[in-house]
């Protein structure tokens, strides 16, 4: 075949052509055996002459194909007709008919998708090329094919026509460099399963079950890096009918934002069995981030849902608000009080509360839900809270649809974290699971005896057995005496059935917390909170926020 008449456009050509024009040397300083200055001051007349070697540019086309290592095929015409094959690709793939057309002739084309590509190629003039492609002999090859046009002797076109087109196929081998990629790959994919791992064992593995809400939460890692996050969330029983809520943000991301983020988790769990209120929780919470690393710094909304109130009472440090949504759907965002981060010091947070009265939902979330880099903080809120107004349906529902109108994606840059709470509106045969009754303690040592017949007339009206019965009113008579002996007014005993427990409380004016002792047999006191911690399933006591305290305990109910 005579390579000579064809010319191959290839990218650069013209540029390179140009180039060494340019630098080409004047026929005057063209002597026979003339070598630059440089290199003359170097030869001596014992230096034997330099061999005769020929340039690139005087040596055959055909010559120069048949030795290059790489896989070269050139195709001529609309039918892609095969008009020659390299000795690279004879050894790659066995040797081919030339004449025959492509898909005939060279099958192996097929599986990298070559052929619409050649088609490309012809109608558009254009080079194209395909990166890291496997071909049926199991290697890979980076394809690029090149417009090629047939020319005549005085260096155009022949007829100038499309027919006189072919295309030059150039496969390189790059099988281990798409091997070695592909091992990369595998071990990132393996460094973030195991960061993500950690990331994930680091959470709650199970949230616990309130028994007035319904709770539900999801975590999405951001980035398909290795790093993880320190978002976090967590569900916390306080007992008394009482919940936590938390959520909170390790800034950065890392094995280290997580290690701080596991450490700030752990120790919120710990403080919240002090029954504290949310602001000395995050008080607290604040000089061991500090303690952990002077570095780091991390937001977080601690929430306390009590179902006697009715409201979320709260405190942020540096966190986003937490939004409500009532039965209407309209959506309420929490306002201040906000501290700074935690980390930080020198601050003392406050607490403040929002309505959740029953058939509301609240949203706790950490910012890579709403946060963008071309849009301002506030108009992400008010696109979550466009979103919320018309989620329905489970905690878990709500998550979701929270997550897709976010657009939150596998490859989000931002760990996402989301916590939805449902207070439920019961109606009618779940709502005779949750009573309440509260009586107002008045007047001296008659109070007692007041106390014990409220309290069994409620349990008779409720229909608890008589052995839970005679329980709950001994619990009764002995927290309202421990109250009259130890408390100051005002006081109250509250009675609450959920449709897992009987809860007993009794709050007065005095803020002095008792403790169980042992009891002396010579001791006229000390012998009520030991009586009730051995008959009740739990039992506990808490300041309340107006001052004074909360004494409670709680019986497990048998399911039927």
């Amino acid at each position: 075949m005579n390579f000579t008449r064809w010319s191959a456009r290839l990218p650069g050509t013209q540029r390179r052509a140009a180039a060494r024009t340019d630098t080409a040397l004047s026929p005057d300083r063209r002597a026979d055996g003339s070598v630059p200055a440089a290199r003359a001051e170097q030869l001596t007349d014992e230096d034997p002459p330099a061999p005769d070697v020929p340039s690139v540019d005087e040596l055959p086309v055909r010559d120069v194909l048949d030795r290059v290592p790489a896989l070269v095929a050139l195709l001529h015409g609309p039918e892609h007709r095969l008009a020659y094959v390299n000795d690279a690709y004879v050894s790659a793939f066995g040797r081919r008919d030339l004449g025959a057309r492509a898909r005939e002739a060279l099958p192996e084309l097929d599986e990298p998708g070559l052929f619409p590509l050649l088609d490309q190629v012809q109608r558009s003039g254009r080079p194209r090329t395909l990166k890291s492609r496997k071909a049926p002999d199991g290697r890979s090859y980076t394809f690029t094919c090149t417009p090629v046009t047939e020319t005549g002797d005085d260096g155009r076109d022949g007829r100038g026509g499309r027919n006189d087109r072919g295309v030059l196929v150039f496969a390189t081998d790059v099988t281990d460099h798409a091997e070695a990629a592909g091992r990369l790959r595998a071990s990132e994919r393996s460094q973030r399963e195991t960061a993500v791992t950690l990331q994930r064992s680091l959470l709650p593995q199970k949230l616990e079950e309130p028994d007035d809400l319904r709770v539900a939460a999801t975590y999405h890692p951001g980035g398909t890096e290795a790093a993880v996050g320190g978002d976090w969330y967590d569900v916390i029983t306080l007992g008394g009918g009482r919940t936590a809520l938390v959520i909170g943000d390790v800034m950065g991301r890392g094995v280290r934002a997580a290690a701080v983020m596991g450490q700030l988790r752990t120790a919120v769990r710990a403080y919240a069995r002090l029954d504290l209120p949310p602001h000395e929780v995050l008080q607290l919470l604040d000089g061991l981030a500090a303690e952990i690393d002077a570095n780091q710094i991390a937001t977080c909304v601690y929430a306390i849902h009590d179902p006697n109130e009715g409201r979320l009472v709260y405190a942020s440090a540096g966190h986003l608000p937490i939004l409500v949504r009532d039965e209407n759907g309209t959506v309420q965002r929490a306002d201040e009080p906000t501290g700074p981060p935690l980390g930080t010091g020198g601050w003392l947070h406050t607490s403040g509360s929002i309505a959740l009265p029953p058939g509301s939902t609240a949203v706790l979330y950490t910012d890579g839900l709403v946060e963008r880099r071309d849009e301002d903080l506030d108009e992400g809120i008010a696109a979550l809270e466009r979103a919320l107004s018309g989620a329905g349906g489970s905690p878990q529902v709500v998550c979701d649809r929270l997550i897709r109108s976010a657009g939150v994606t596998p490859d989000h840059d931002d760990d996402v974290a989301v916590l939805v709470l449902q207070h439920p509106a019961r109606r009618g045969a779940d709502a005779e699971l949750f009573r309440n009754a509260a009586l107002e303690l008045l007047g001296g040592v008659e109070a007692a005896p007041r106390a014990r017949a409220f309290a069994s007339g409620v349990l008779t009206s409720w229909r608890f057995p008589t052995d839970l019965h005679d329980l709950g009113v001994l619990a009764t008579s002995e927290l309202v005496a421990n109250s009259l002996q130890h408390g100051t007014p005002p006081m109250r005993l509250r009675l609450r059935r959920t449709d897992r427990r009987l809860i007993i409380e009794v709050t007065d004016g005095d803020d002095h917390l008792p403790r169980r002792r042992r009891a002396e047999p010579g001791d006229e006191s000390g012998r009520g909170i030991a009586i009730v911690a051995t008959i009740a399933t739990n039992w506990g006591s808490r300041r309340t926020p107006g001052g004074g305290k909360a004494v409670w305990c709680e019986f497990v109910l048998q399911k039927p």
